[in-house]
């Protein structure tokens, strides 16, 4: 049977999750973090161990670490993971390709920074299913927040990262180099939308509007009736208008810039230079 346990990081407003099979115990995690005090310019490994402590405390065998994207809010912790499970691999849609390209060139990378997906173990394709023991995961290809974004299917649950998020909240934003309200729009009304009605969908953040506690599952029948930006009746023009006047007002995630870079190099930070110190590049406008 499968079960899912959430991991909620404040700072950042992000849900990370384990998945198992209760009798098998074999198990995926979604989305980790690595904290990160923008100020100190400071890392910490505490949300990982949060999710390594469950994971052991349950003595599930983990097989993969699933990225929804690149993100652009927090820095991937799933370097962390992995160092203490070492045979777990680290997967993402095939077009993180796409995303490390763009910003090769925003970030002024070094030329021999690589921008065919490598720095993962393996690269997912569209609609792609596979397994992790006993568990069964199809991947979905849901761009427009970036163009890499996918979604997992899991036993009637579906993992849409920062696509799609609670109904009281709308839709991801899709103004990062190479997002697309168009796309997202597809990507929610004809692919999500598409699923069965009863299915749960887990989102990658919860901001708590209006201080209501934390939520992070709805399902599609409650996403098409209720999303207040995004509803199934919701025409690609109204979308695409309201999208891009709303992300004209957004400001830049606060993290945008050190996640980015670390995120599309698989959540590997810099090498560190000839004085044994880290550096991240902050590119100035």
């Amino acid at each position: 049977m499968t079960q899912i346990k959430e991991f909620f990081d404040k700072n950042t407003w992000t849900l990370t999750y384990v998945v198992w099979d209760e009798s098998t115990r074999d198990a995926i995690v979604i989305d980790p973090v690595l904290d990160y005090d923008q100020a100190a310019s400071k890392t910490s490994e505490e949300s990982a161990r949060i999710v390594i402590e469950f994971l052991s405390s349950k003595e599930l065998s983990l097989h993969y670490i699933l990225e929804t994207h690149a993100h652009a809010d927090h820095l991937s912790g799933s370097q962390i993971i992995k160092r203490e499970f070492p045979n777990a691999r680290i997967l993402i849609g095939e077009k993180i390709t796409q995303v490390q390209e763009v910003f090769k060139g925003v970030f002024g990378l070094p030329e021999e920074f690589k921008t065919d997906g490598s720095q993962f173990d393996r690269l997912l394709k569209d609609g792609e299913e596979f397994h992790a023991g006993s568990i069964k995961i199809k991947t979905l290809f849901t761009p427009g927040h970036t163009p890499a974004c996918a979604s997992y299917y899991i036993d009637g649950n579906v993992f849409v990262g920062d696509a799609l998020f609670m109904p009281d909240y709308g839709t991801g934003r899709c103004d990062f180099p190479a997002g697309s309200a168009a796309d997202l729009y597809h990507s929610i009304h004809d692919r999500l939308y598409e699923l069965p009605e009863n299915t749960k969908v887990y989102t990658g953040h919860d901001y708590l509007p209006n201080g209501r506690p934390l939520r992070f599952m709805a399902t599609i029948a409650e996403e098409k009736t209720e999303n207040i930006q995004l509803k199934e009746r919701t025409s690609l023009e109204e979308f695409v208008r309201f999208r891009t006047e709303r992300d004209r007002t957004l400001a830049a995630p606060k993290l945008l810039l050190p996640s980015v870079q670390v995120n599309i190099d698989a959540g590997h930070l810099p090498k560190p230079a000839k004085n044994g110190k880290r550096y991240l590049r902050i590119p100035i406008s």
